[in-house]
């Protein structure tokens, strides 16, 4: 563990850094691991040599934005927004976001009052299209309601469409979720998210790789996506189009990884166009809470297993219902002929038959025996006769 001295140093530093260099840049990642975050900072502020691996331009320009910051600043406007930096090395650090190896967060800001690595241990992502369907929706609900119950954390993006029916399906049934923000986690976006981001902040948690009072850009969502992956055991994609930002999360998991899980659709839906694509790859189709549990839940916890009703001659023994398969759909047939059909002896055919009428299967016609208009009926319907 580090002393309080050296973490508070390196805290200044990396707060100051996120001012600097934009989110998953692996070449600032890659000159903290080498040179540590003190270094690359001073070098900054303080007119150093350039560090390798970049253009003499951009590093003016990073060097332009480091005289602006004022990490200080920035960790007590935090700290009045109820916010707090969590970085690498700290007992809140999820690990499993060293993964990501140089494009690791240089830290993150986080508000809520939970332990962001603990539930990040036990936590599903769920993501999908911003202009989602009805349908789309309801599944996202569900599946993140039925997770939530069962002890899971949901994760998402806090936006519009899938991720807010998952962040309020979560919500709904009392569980955790955490949105993971491309913008300052103080600066609530989409603004008509606002009500609800705050309500995760109440009950769950909002973390942000940005400091306070930035603001979303295309590519910092692109970038965000990356978090979520590393952050979770496994992604699950509610509807997506071929061009849907959700893709980029479940290919991150896909390369870390992780495990990736899709929620199908309508084939005539350019909505669920991008899931089906990611299901004819290495994606699994889950159709609910259950059936992602089986895939990142503990050994042995499987989803139930899926059948159709018990229909009535399904409770018939076999031979029985061997004997009225070999009954004809249309007329009368004599017990020798049933029998020779139904691989038995006359009289044990006769006997079933008998067991059949009791139950309105059969009816006698003198010598011959025909399934009763009921009988016809059931089997096409699967309802019992009578």
């Amino acid at each position: 563990m580090r002393d309080t001295a050296e973490r508070n140093d390196d805290l200044l530093h990396r707060v100051l850094l996120t001012r600097v260099v934009e989110p998953g840049d692996e070449a600032a990642g890659r000159w903290v691991r080498e040179f540590g975050a003190g270094e690359v900072a001073r070098r900054l502020t303080e007119g150093g040599p350039v560090l390798p691996g970049v253009s003499g331009k951009r590093w003016a320009g990073m060097a332009a934005r480091a005289a602006l910051a004022r990490p200080g600043r920035d960790l007590a406007v935090a700290r009045e927004a109820g916010v707090r930096f969590v970085c690498p090395g700290d007992a809140e650090w999820p690990g499993q976001l060293d993964d990501l190896g140089d494009a690791r967060p240089l830290g993150l800001w986080v508000r809520g009052p939970a332990g962001l690595r603990l539930w990040a241990l036990r936590s599903v992502a769920v993501v999908g299209a911003r202009a989602c369907t009805e349908y789309g929706a309801h599944m996202a609900a569900t599946l993140a309601a039925g997770l939530a119950e069962q002890g899971w954390v949901v994760v998402s993006g806090g936006a519009y469409g899938i991720d807010g029916a998952a962040h309020r399906g979560a919500l709904g049934a009392g569980g955790a979720t955490v949105a993971v923000l491309a913008c300052g986690v103080d600066r609530p976006y989409p603004r008509g998210h606002t009500q609800l981001i705050g309500r995760i902040a109440e009950q769950g948690l909002v973390v942000g790789e940005l400091p306070p009072g930035d603001h979303p850009t295309p590519t910092r969502f692109v970038l965000r996506n990356r978090v979520i992956a590393a952050l979770t055991r496994g992604t699950v994609v509610v509807e997506a189009a071929h061009r849907s930002g959700s893709l980029v999360t479940a290919r991150a998991a896909q390369r870390l990884g992780r495990l990736t899980m899709g929620v199908p659709g309508p084939a005539t839906s350019a909505l669920s166009a991008g899931v089906h694509e990611l299901l004819r790859g290495e994606a699994v189709l889950v159709t609910d809470a259950a059936d992602v549990l089986e895939l990142v839940g503990d050994m042995g916890q499987l989803a139930p297993e899926r059948r159709g009703p018990v229909l009535p001659r399904d409770l018939l023994e076999p031979a029985t219902r061997q004997v009225l398969a070999a009954l004809p759909a249309r007329g009368t047939a004599r017990p020798d002929e049933i029998a020779r059909r139904a691989l038995t002896a006359p009289d044990d055919a006769i006997a079933r038959l008998y067991e059949l009428r009791a139950l309105g299967y059969v009816e006698r016609h003198g010598d011959g025996w025909k399934l009763t208009r009921q009988a016809v009926m059931s089997v096409r319907d699967g309802r019992a006769p009578g």
